[in-house]
């Protein structure tokens, strides 16, 4: 779990320093499968904010429920697109509630990449990690699909 938290965090610091920005100025999503939830996202230019529902399933044919809310730091773009792809990172706030987490608080560190596949469809592919006070330490995939307009 520390070494996973650790690269997240050198991920998330190490492209800091990036000089011009091709991103927009302002995003705003609507995330309506899994990743980072189904719910909303701002972003302003390389950094984002969301909330929303996130289920997920720990164990197969077991669907787990959290309410979760995060920042997600955007980099490396990929493509000559006017909003392109790019990789990201990010660090959640996730509260149980069903299962063995419910009421628990958890945290959720992530890296992945977002393709922008047609104008503002996009598809997300990440992989999460989920720590809880009295739980192991579960790793599981997160795919995504939102819809996001931008405001330049």
């Amino acid at each position: 779990m520390k070494q996973f938290i650790i690269l997240a965090v050198i991920a998330f610091f190490s492209v800091i320093v990036q000089a011009q920005s091709p991103f927009s100025k302002h995003e705003i999503s609507l995330n309506g499968f899994r990743n980072p939830s189904i719910g909303g996202e701002y972003r302003y230019k390389h950094v984002s904010v969301h909330a929303g529902y996130y289920p997920t399933n720990l164990e197969s044919g077991v669907t787990t429920e959290f309410i979760r809310t995060g920042f997600t730091y955007w980099f490396l773009p990929v493509g000559k697109k006017e909003n392109p792809s790019s990789f990201y990172t990010s660090l959640s706030y996730a509260r149980g509630q069903s299962r063995a987490y419910k009421g628990k608080d958890a945290f959720m560190p992530e890296v992945g990449f977002r393709w922008m596949a047609y104008k503002g469809l996009n598809l997300r592919l990440g992989i999460t990690g989920l720590a809880a006070s009295g739980s192991s330490f579960e790793i599981n995939p997160t795919p995504g699909i939102s819809y996001s307009f931008f405001f330049n």
